[in-house]
């Protein structure tokens, strides 16, 4: 009898330390902000790295079989994965986590997003309906997001409500104070002109205050052309760039070619969790990403 309740209890407590939070993110940001508000609580697993393109993923059986255990999708969201998550979802088989359900989360539907079109033309290129989905390069953004999604949190896992929202509390104290010193670090920054190999960095160079002047796609998801740089490196005369930045996972040829050409600074960010040595997390996202274009701009 005494082995019987021992089971029983084992097998309760068992349960109860399995039924923590199991969230699948689309991207390294916002499974590192899960991960920031969770702590423990969570069991994180994030579909993609900073060095694939976030847009071009293949919908594998391994991603499926995350996605089956999951009880909360983190998406970036403004149709960032839709070449890929509806199908995940689709054919995850598991209904908690589909589009309108507690159980998924966009990003991008809890901010202010830029390069919203006012006309769709599939001749412009890969253009998102929903406007730019790389929310996460604004600090101010990442805050926004995290209250929403702690109260998803919440929601979802009722009984470790208050260390979900402990755990954002302390994040948020720690990312204010760090988005003073970035901002205060960053001020050389402010009116500088600069040209990007995709439309990745808006909310960065929003934030900051640089001015893009140019992109090396001649339209977005499109791969640089010969003859689109040579137009670039023409308007150097006019309109001339300080620095050209890309992300860890474009190649490298494009930004290395008019950098060399117009003798300017080919600049790597991180552009996610993960996309440098430094960028280990997301308070180190941030500071390095400031830090290289600082060296830049000298």
């Amino acid at each position: 009898m005494k082995n019987f309740i021992f089971a029983c209890f084992f097998g309760l407590t068992v349960g109860s330390a399995q039924a923590d939070l199991k969230i699948f993110a689309t991207v390294p940001e916002w499974g590192a902000l899960a991960q920031e508000i969770g702590g423990g609580k969570v069991k994180l697993y994030t579909a993609t790295t900073a060095f694939q393109d976030p847009h071009r993923i293949e919908a594998k059986p391994s991603l499926l079989a995350q996605a089956r255990q999951a009880n909360l999708v983190v998406a970036a969201g403004a149709d960032l994965e839709i070449g890929w998550l509806p199908l995940v979802l689709r054919d995850s088989g598991n209904s908690g986590i589909q589009t309108g359900r507690p159980g998924y989360f966009e990003a991008a539907n809890f901010v202010n997003r830029l390069e919203v079109p006012t006309t769709l033309d599939r001749a412009h290129g890969d253009v998102h309906a929903a406007g730019n989905p790389h929310t996460h390069l604004d600090p101010r953004n990442v805050l926004r997001v995290g209250e929403a999604l702690t109260a998803r949190m919440v929601e979802l896992d009722a009984p470790n409500a208050a260390a979900y929202q402990a755990g954002y509390q302390a994040f948020a104290g720690k990312w204010q104070t760090a988005m003073a010193r970035w901002e205060k670090e960053a001020a050389p920054l402010r009116g500088v002109p600069v040209l990007v190999h995709h439309s990745s960095f808006v909310y960065l160079s929003n934030w900051l205050g640089m001015k893009e002047v140019g992109m090396l796609e001649p339209k977005p998801g499109v791969e640089p052309s010969s003859g689109h740089l040579t137009s670039l490196l023409a308007n150097q005369q006019t309109r001339p760039a300080k620095m050209v930045l890309r992300t860890a996972y474009n190649q490298d040829g494009p930004s290395q070619w008019i950098a060399g050409k117009a003798s300017i600074p080919a600049v790597l960010l991180p552009y996610t969790v993960g996309g440098t040595a430094e960028a280990k997390d997301l308070f180190g996202l941030f500071d390095d990403s400031v830090q290289r274009l600082l060296k830049g701009l000298r």
